[in-house]
């Protein structure tokens, strides 16, 4: 169909047909400069290894007291789940339901779905709800904010050095850990899943060429053309017509 296979730039709104990128290039929008969308090879089996390590790392953060703090023979550790409810009990609910969004609800949703669409790419096959699946991490993607909440916290233990001892627990090494996995995980663009589903879902479509190499090689065999037809041997007379037999054969 003439509408298949179509981009729109995210900057001007102007309709291209989307190109097909070898490599590590960069399809750029010609009125306006933006970038529409990289080829970045896609190591599906080095993403799907960070996002599983960052959900192990997560539930460890979550589960485990972040600090622990010593003062005048008292000693107080929570987590951030009983962070949570404190901030609740004060009655600052709004606080409590934004820092349980941007520190639990939308990682822990960001981490799952790229899971549940990056274990079945890989295995060969599309899952169900791909496309709402992504449009989801799209949409949470921006809300996931580990790496304020982890400033916010190392800013709160330096400022209580002094009224007490503070004592740093599992979970803030782990939440340490998480932030520098997720600046990796970010970095990946979940738009490059919706051209390997393309591939998937249709068997006829031959695989890109993933290296300089490839692409040369497809490149010179488009050139040349079909095969040429097998040779006889003998010398053929001028002006003979090609189907005549050639003076050694015949009779």
């Amino acid at each position: 169909m003439e509408h298949e296979n179509l981009i729109a730039c995210h900057e001007c709104d102007a309709l291209f047909r989307k190109p097909r990128l070898v490599g590590r290039k960069m399809a750029r929008c010609p009125r306006c400069g933006a970038t529409l969308y990289s080829g970045v090879a896609r190591k599906l089996d080095a993403i799907c290894a960070m996002t599983l390590a960052a959900l192990i790392t997560f539930v460890i953060a979550q589960g485990f007291p972040i600090v622990e703090l010593e003062t005048n023979g008292i000693t107080s550790q929570t987590t951030l789940f009983g962070a949570l409810v404190a901030l609740w009990g004060e009655d600052m609910q709004i606080v409590a339901v934004m820092v349980f969004c941007s520190t639990i609800l939308f990682p822990l949703t960001e981490l799952v779905a790229l899971l549940y669409v990056l274990m079945p790419l890989r295995s060969g096959y599309v899952p169900p709800g791909f496309s709402r699946v992504l449009r989801a991490i799209q949409f949470v993607r921006p809300w996931g904010m580990i790496e304020v909440f982890m400033l916010g916290v190392l800013v709160t233990l330096v400022k209580m050095v002094s009224l007490a001892r503070v004592i740093p627990e599992a979970a803030l090494f782990a939440f340490g850990v998480l932030t520098l996995m997720f600046a990796v995980v970010v970095t990946f663009d979940p738009r490059i899943l919706w051209d390997l589903a393309d591939e998937l879902n249709d068997p006829s479509q031959r695989p890109l060429p993933r290296t300089s190499a490839d692409s040369a090689a497809v490149a010179i065999g488009s050139l040349a053309g079909p095969p040429a037809p097998p040779c006889h041997h003998g010398r053929r007379r001028p002006g003979m017509p090609p189907g005549a037999p050639s003076a050694q054969h015949r009779g």
